[in-house]
């Protein structure tokens, strides 16, 4: 089993979204760690604000049949892939580690850029992950939130119940 840590985000319907997104990984996967929600700007473009947080599973799944299974559950969720690449979203499930892999495997490539780039990112895999180690630079995803400059995204934790459990605990 590898241990994978994933990004979700919507801004259409956020919680909706968010919540299905959610059942359907612990469909498919079992027990989840959760981060917080947080809400952030849209980036990239001009845009209702996002739900975003970061989700730990265990999988023997490939990348690229992991892959597959995500693109599955966000067109399950009206995701829409024909629009630009910064642009609103039902649902988007990205893969942000796959145990310690770097390089690209299936057309996903490892550890994902935007991980140490976004706050709405990186803030939610210190939180679930404050120990693990980036797998190229070698910081904690602790020390490299302590690092970030937190003046370069607005991003907030906001309650969000998911399955009667209350997925806010931030501290910054």
């Amino acid at each position: 089993m590898t241990e994978v840590y994933l990004s979700l985000g919507s801004n259409i319907d956020r919680s909706r979204h968010i919540s299905a997104g959610l059942d359907a990984l612990a469909g498919q996967f079992g027990e989840l760690i959760t981060s917080s929600v947080f809400e952030s700007e849209a980036v990239g473009f001009d845009g209702s604000h996002f739900f975003n947080l970061v989700v730990g599973i265990e999988t023997a799944l490939s990348v690229g049949a992991l892959s597959d299974v995500l693109k599955g559950i966000e067109d399950e969720n009206g995701r829409r892939r024909s629009g630009p690449k910064f642009s609103s979203r039902t649902l988007d499930i990205d893969i942000l580690t796959y145990g310690d892999f770097v390089g690209e495997q299936a057309g996903v490539t490892l550890p994902r850029a935007e991980l140490t780039k976004n706050a709405f990112v990186l803030w939610p895999m210190a939180e679930v992950a404050p120990t693990r180690r980036h797998p190229v630079s070698g910081q904690t995803y602790a020390k490299l939130w302590a690092d970030y400059d937190k003046t370069r995204q607005k991003l907030w934790p906001v309650d969000f119940v998911w399955r009667g459990r209350t997925l806010s605990h931030a501290s910054s």
